[in-house]
């Protein structure tokens, strides 16, 4: 069975991390603006790291939850029949077991560098960061997709996309292009289609399947199902 699974703050949200975006449209407590834009980075590079390094640190203290132990339980069985893409930049899918995940927003903990586009693994401070182990230059930054940048992966997501049997999204809002899109490009290929969210998203209408309530309870439940269909 080939299977896509995108995955969005929802997820992450029970295992206590914020959910990012504020209900007032602030990102704890900044505009959008300041903080993930290119254009914000270059007028004050100071704030975006003093902001993703601290989001960076609050990684130590969350831990993965039932419902990304399930997705690391549902790659052992599908192997590369399965893939699972994220718009989180934490690293929870990995710590619960998940060897193969694609970013599509990017990672937290990486770096990149703005002058030849080196990456490169990153778990402290950043905005003490020294050159550029490749160039030379200081112009490392958060490895993250802002606003006005294109996501990681859409080729790779597309083509996924286009083969496969069943589509789930897990923990989305549905509002937020072009992960918001992917329900109805895979349905238009014939893949079946599942959300599993805590309130129905602004896409809710587009799903045959449609499941509320915590991800930890929800997507146990549904790998489950689906490892069941796969051994039968």
């Amino acid at each position: 069975m080939r299977v896509v699974v995108l995955t969005g703050a929802g997820i992450s949200a029970e295992s206590g991390v914020p959910t990012f975006r504020d209900a007032d449209g602030l990102w704890e407590g900044h505009r959008v603006e300041d903080v993930a834009t290119p254009q914000a980075f270059d007028a004050d590079p100071g704030t975006v790291h003093r902001f993703y390094d601290a989001r960076r640190a609050a990684l130590a203290g969350v831990e993965p939850n039932p419902a990304h132990v399930a997705l690391a339980e549902l790659e052992r069985a599908l192997g590369p029949d399965l893939l699972l893409v994220t718009q989180n930049i934490d690293d929870l899918h990995e710590r619960g077991g998940s060897t193969a995940v694609l970013h599509m927003h990017g990672r937290l903990l990486s770096a990149l560098c703005a002058e030849c586009g080196a990456r490169c693994p990153w778990e402290g401070p950043m905005i003490t960061a020294g050159p550029c182990a490749l160039c030379g230059v200081a112009a490392l930054r958060p490895d993250v997709v802002w606003f006005g940048e294109v996501p990681l992966g859409m080729d790779r997501i597309q083509a996924a996309l286009e083969r496969a049997e069943v589509f789930c999204s897990i923990g989305t809002s549905g509002a937020v292009y072009p992960a918001a899109g992917f329900v109805q490009y895979a349905r238009a290929h014939g893949a079946g289609t599942v959300e599993l969210n805590l309130v129905p998203s602004e896409g809710t209408h587009h799903f045959a399947d449609a499941r509320h309530g915590p991800a930890s309870q929800l997507v146990p439940a549904w790998v489950d199902e689906v490892l069941s269909e796969v051994r039968a």
